[in-house]
């Protein structure tokens, strides 16, 4: 087939669309579909693996030249079974292989092979369950499932989670696209909860910022939460108008967890102040630099004795409460008023899902919006009280995942993570070029090069010495773990803070997140083996 034939082909028209909306355009192309399918269903990762590494050796310079086309075409350009083998063979490779038990840089890792299958069947029900409408028992299996993780939660009695699993006038919680929205969904419950209607005050939802701050005589609303929490919270707190500025940090201790003291002082000098409200204290369960957990006890017990909302992100850590071996590291996330899981972290499903629960079943009524299109008042519509608009069905997928899986099945997955994460703390310690900076709670680690001589030399240094050299031990770390990622066999990624208060300048460390269940000791050995060989040639 010549070119003009093939373009000829290849016209937009009313039966070529029906034809490609409901099937395979020919039986060469079903065929070609069926081979690649095969391939993304059963064996994705190892097509994969045998590709590339966790990345081809590519500049992002070099990428940008092949995709400067900004015109859309009016006819099509190719077949659809063309188009795949374009992502299997030229996309792909070019992609990052988050499945490589190499790659332990980032929270995403490998799927389990079913969730691609899951995914699928999510994608072809196409439902939509903000409204029952359009998702029927899909809405069902979703209060289900939230009942199922709030118990794991909260763990109340049984009576408790009959009336609410499939109540209409209750919401334990919802699924969201993600951490970012659920940790906005209880902060904006909370900051709701903290301005109720009151005389002719019709609730800050209702009357916004300004008003509520003239109402009450207030200056800001401000929100707690540790120095090293997630950006999100900064996010909420502008999104939700008291400002990214009000999200106070509070000083971390020596374990690289919320300093008590610092909390309970800040908590102190706000309260003296009768123009500032405090929304809310945040605890993390797996800070997403170090993987440290909070102390949850004592800072639930702080809250309630000055009534504050206490949320929790445990979108990392909230999975550890399936492993019976460290699920009491959680302890006291059971007195929250709201909890953020991730459902696209350790409970290893695709991306985007999250989840945020709450203690009382009647606070998202703090954000129930209706429409007389969708969601009308007196509806059992799980979108009244949700963020989000239209969202997928992810519920199933959680849903049969801990079907497929058993907790004990998660538990294996976690259990394994946090036993290799000590392991290779262990294996930095004894190797001289490395400095460990977070000794593991879970399993996420931070570390970096810092050779004996220059340690020496920065202990007995001036205060001006010492920023000389630890500007080049961030010099060393940034170029070793920038060559590492261009490489492209394996990748840890860095961040920057203060290892302790007395610290003037930030320090550059190394951070590996293990969750892969395929990496082991040996693998993360290889790792800091190509570390020393980059540096290595460096210091040459």
């Amino acid at each position: 087939m010549n070119k003009n034939q093939k373009q000829t082909e290849l016209i937009a028209t009313w039966d070529t669309l029906q034809r490609i909306f409901i099937r395979p355009e020919d039986e060469a192309s079903r065929e070609t579909l069926l081979k690649y399918m095969e391939q993304i269903l059963f064996g994705l990762h190892d097509f994969l693996n045998s590709h590339v590494g966790v990345t081809e050796e590519i500049s992002l310079k070099e990428l940008t030249r092949d995709f400067k086309d900004t015109q859309i075409n009016k006819d099509p350009e190719k077949k659809l079974a063309d188009v795949i083998i374009d992502i299997i063979e030229k996309i792909a490779p070019k992609a990052v292989n988050v499945a490589s038990p190499y790659f332990v840089g980032h929270m995403t890792s490998a799927l389990p092979f079913f969730m691609v299958h899951l995914k699928t069947i999510i994608t072809a029900l196409n439902q939509n369950v903000n409204k029952l409408e359009t998702s029927k028992v899909l809405s069902v299996i979703e209060k289900q499932i939230l009942a199922k993780i709030h118990r794991l939660v909260f763990n109340k009695e049984e009576n408790f989670y009959q009336t609410h699993v499939q109540s209409t006038d209750t919401s334990l919680g919802a699924f969201t696209t993600g951490g970012t929205t659920a940790n906005l969904t209880a902060l904006w419950v909370a900051r709701n909860k903290l301005f109720l209607p009151y005389q002719d005050f019709d609730g800050i939802e209702n009357e916004g910022i300004a008003k509520t701050m003239q109402t009450f005589s207030l200056d800001r609303i401000v929100v707690l939460v540790q120095e090293r929490a997630h950006f999100s919270l900064k996010k909420a707190g502008g999104i939700l108008g008291i400002g990214n500025k009000n999200i106070i940090p509070v000083s971390v201790d020596s374990k690289h967890r919320i300093d008590l003291n610092d909390l309970k002082k800040t908590i102190k000098e706000l309260s003296k102040d009768k123009k500032t409200k405090i929304a809310a204290v945040v605890g993390i369960a797996g800070t997403t630099e170090t993987g440290m957990i909070d102390p949850l006890c004592e800072m639930a017990q702080i809250c309630k004795e000055n009534s504050i909302f206490f949320h929790v992100d445990a979108a990392w850590g909230g999975p550890v409460l399936l492993s019976e071996k460290y699920s009491h590291l959680l302890k006291g996330i059971e007195k929250a008023d709201s909890i953020t899981i991730d459902c696209h972290k350790q409970f290893y499903m695709p991306m985007t899902s999250g989840m945020i629960y709450f203690k009382d079943p009647l606070s998202m009524d703090q954000i129930a919006y209706h429409s007389n299109y969708v969601n009308r008042p007196g509806s059992v519509d799980i979108g009244i009280k949700t963020l989000e608009g239209s969202r997928e069905a992810n519920s199933l997928i959680l849903d049969s995942s801990l079907k497929i899986m058993g907790s004990r099945g998660y538990a294996l997955m976690i259990d394994h993570s946090i036993k290799t994460t000590k392991e290779f703390a262990k294996e930095i310690k004894s190797r001289k070029i490395f400095q460990l900076i977070s000794d593991p709670e879970l399993n996420i680690v931070t570390y970096r090069i810092a050779p004996i001589d220059l340690i020496s030399k920065l202990n007995k240094a001036s205060k001006n010495q010492k920023e000389h050299i630890e500007n080049l031990i961030n010099d060393i770390n940034i170029k070793v773990q920038r060559k590492q990622r261009e490489q492209g066999k394996s990748f840890v990624s860095r961040t920057r803070f203060k290892l302790s208060k007395h610290d003037e300048i930030e320090s550059v460390v190394l951070r590996c997140v293990i969750m892969n269940p395929m990496t082991n000791i040996d693998i993360l050995k290889e790792i800091l083996d190509e570390q020393e060989d980059i540096f290595s040639r460096l210091a040459s």
